[in-house]
């Protein structure tokens, strides 16, 4: 027999366990923060353009409910299981305990692969999802807000918004759910978000010299060697607003292949390539690896995983050369994988910090729907009014006067854009910081992903306590 690996799910509760070996909690409630509260699996029949009927497996998971609403994405798979989607919702939680954002931890699921069905059948397999989930109180804007994930967007999420007014008509049904188009009660830079997060949490780390001169490298991003496994939405964002800031991209891996060039590729260029081809592969200036999951070993200093779950285990993890892994997917390392990485001194950004950046954002746009207000529109022209009136002053005082684009620079009000991009920079630097600082205080608690588990199952706790529940 065979050494029997974690599940997903197991890994999670194997994550917790290690942290709350670290806590003086009573066993009963940290139960209560461990395990899922409500698991609804259902099945509902597609019919098809021949006749035929095709049975849809559906999951929607909520781990705690010890603040509502309850937050999670819903992706489309034809790997979604009740065990992935348990392990993703209680991922939720601790990343929204971790990032101080007042909502329970959800995930949703969908077992189809959407690359096989048409437009009109996504639709219908979308609004009947969310029929579903209606009938047994499963979502709405005080109880559980979906957002998307792997397989879903924007348009799925518009379906749900449209789908869900029509059974609940009231003036906060906009925020029943989010990621939602601009156009239909979004908010602006969701989209990124996640991919945003990620670079402004690792550009955060490596500010830290102390801890990089640990891993033998230079504070900055400047000159970075780069590898991104999933282009994605998350992966390509992170890559991009990396490159920006001076990194390398040294190699991508997708589903259909991986690339690599160890003086650098260029992402939009990748992309443009991958539209009109079908693939990454055959890149001009590049070499296409072997197999996609080679690029996880190509040497490099910060390895991105931004694509699924298990993706580094303790087969592969011996050969990868990364300094840094920066977690972007949602459970890319095994627990048995993430020990023989530790030991070798690797420095692991766990994912329920990093990609918190999409729930981030959900959360300004769910504040947004709920307050029925544009970020910016109240105070923007205000703003700018009273700069503009500061820097007559000093212009008249001094005697100087300033060109028309420094000008204009300087009195510039915040946009939502402005406004999204800066809560969700302050929310990534000091949940960082909050975590750092657990690591390096308490005692036996060497590695990150430890003292981001320790924080949220600290944050959770109090919140039970506070509720009376538990003595």
């Amino acid at each position: 027999m065979g050494k029997r690996h974690l599940s997903f799910y197991e890994s999670v509760l194997a994550f917790f366990d290690r942290a709350a070996a670290h806590t003086s909690y009573d066993r009963g409630l940290l139960d209560q923060i461990k395990y899922c509260n409500s698991v609804y699996q259902f099945k509902f029949p597609l019919k098809h353009e021949d006749g035929t009927i095709e049975i849809i497996q559906a999951f929607r998971v909520e781990h705690s409910h010890h603040k509502l609403p309850v937050k999670g994405g819903i992706r489309y798979s034809e790997m979604v299981n009740e065990d992935e989607i348990k392990a993703l919702a209680a991922l939720m939680t601790f990343k929204c305990a971790v990032v101080d954002l007042p909502f329970g931890g959800a995930k949703g699921g969908v077992k189809i692969e959407p690359r096989k069905y048409t437009v009109n059948q996504l639709e219908r397999i979308t609004r009947r999802y969310t029929a579903e989930l209606a009938k047994k109180n499963f979502i709405g804007p005080g109880v559980d807000v979906p957002a998307p994930d792997y397989g879903t967007g924007p348009r799925e999420m518009a379906w749900i918004l449209d789908t869900y007014q029509a059974l609940n008509p009231s003036i906060d049904s906009i925020a029943c759910v989010t990621g939602k188009p601009v156009t239909q009660y979004g908010v602006r830079g969701r989209t990124e978000a996640t991919g945003r997060g990620v670079f402004y949490g690792i550009r955060h780390a490596l500010g830290y010299a102390e801890d990089m001169k640990k891993l033998g490298l230079q504070p900055g991003i400047e000159g970075k060697r780069v590898v991104v496994q999933g282009l994605g939405n998350v992966g390509y964002h992170a890559a991009k607003f990396l490159q920006e800031a001076g990194a390398v991209l040294v190699a991508v891996a997708e589903y259909d292949g991986a690339i690599y060039n160890p003086d650098g590729l260029d992402v939009d260029e990748v992309q443009q390539h991958r539209r009109e081809t079908g693939t990454i592969l055959n890149f001009p200036g590049a070499k296409n690896f072997a197999k996609n999951t080679d690029a996880l070993e190509y040497e490099c200093d910060i390895l991105i995983p931004a694509a699924l779950e298990r993706q580094i285990t303790e087969e592969n993890a011996p050969r990868i050369r990364a300094r840094i892994i920066a977690e972007a997917a949602n459970g890319p390392t095994t627990i048995e994988a993430e020990q023989m990485l530790l030991e070798r001194g690797v420095m692991i950004i766990p994912d329920l910090y990093l990609n918190a950046g999409g729930v981030t954002v959900s959360y300004f746009e769910w504040l947004k729907n709920l307050s029925h207000v544009r970020f910016g529109r109240l105070s923007k022209r205000f703003e700018e009014a009273s700069r503009s009136a500061l820097l007559e002053s000093i212009e008249r005082i001094t005697g100087k006067r300033l060109s028309p684009e420094e000008r204009k620079l300087i009195v510039r009000g915040a946009d939502e854009i402005d406004l999204v991009n800066s809560g969700l920079e302050e929310t990534m630097i000091t949940a960082y910081d909050e975590i750092r600082e657990t690591m390096l205080r308490t005692p036996g608690v060497t590695d990150l992903r430890t003292a981001a588990f320790l924080n949220a199952i600290n944050k959770v706790a109090i919140a039970y306590l506070e509720l009376g529940i538990f003595p």
